[in-house]
């Protein structure tokens, strides 16, 4: 299942977000204000690419201010706004994979410093 929903997330979207997440972490990484900022864009780009069966592990107590100032300015409106596309991806039998995929983002859209994708 996860080969097939792989592909099929990379055809539909997958390969647009990477580049967006990967065009916004070297904007980002320009600066070295922006510089972790700009890493855990590319954290978000290696996710989006081929989400399913990967796993997400948040450990908010590794960074826990920068997680904050994060999840502040940054955190909660894409994870808000994940949640939202979970939820309509959910609505329909077919969509609950790709659902279940949003709400993996929505972990690493909140507290993403010193989370690991495995």
């Amino acid at each position: 299942m996860s080969l097939l929903g792989n592909i099929i997330w990379f055809i539909f979207g997958g390969w647009l977000a990477a580049l967006l997440w990967l065009i916004a972490g070297i904007l980002l990484s320009i600066t070295i204000i922006g510089l972790p900022l700009g890493l855990q864009c590319f954290k978000f780009a290696r996710l989006v690419v081929f989400p399913f069966g990967k796993e997400v592990e948040t450990n908010f107590e590794k960074h826990p201010i920068i997680n904050i100032i994060w999840a502040i300015f940054f955190g909660w409106e894409m994870a808000l706004s994940y949640i939202v596309i979970g939820i309509i991806f959910c609505i329909t039998i077919i969509g609950i994979p790709f659902g279940l995929q949003w709400f993996k983002l929505t972990m690493l859209a909140l507290f993403p410093f010193g989370a690991r994708i495995k």
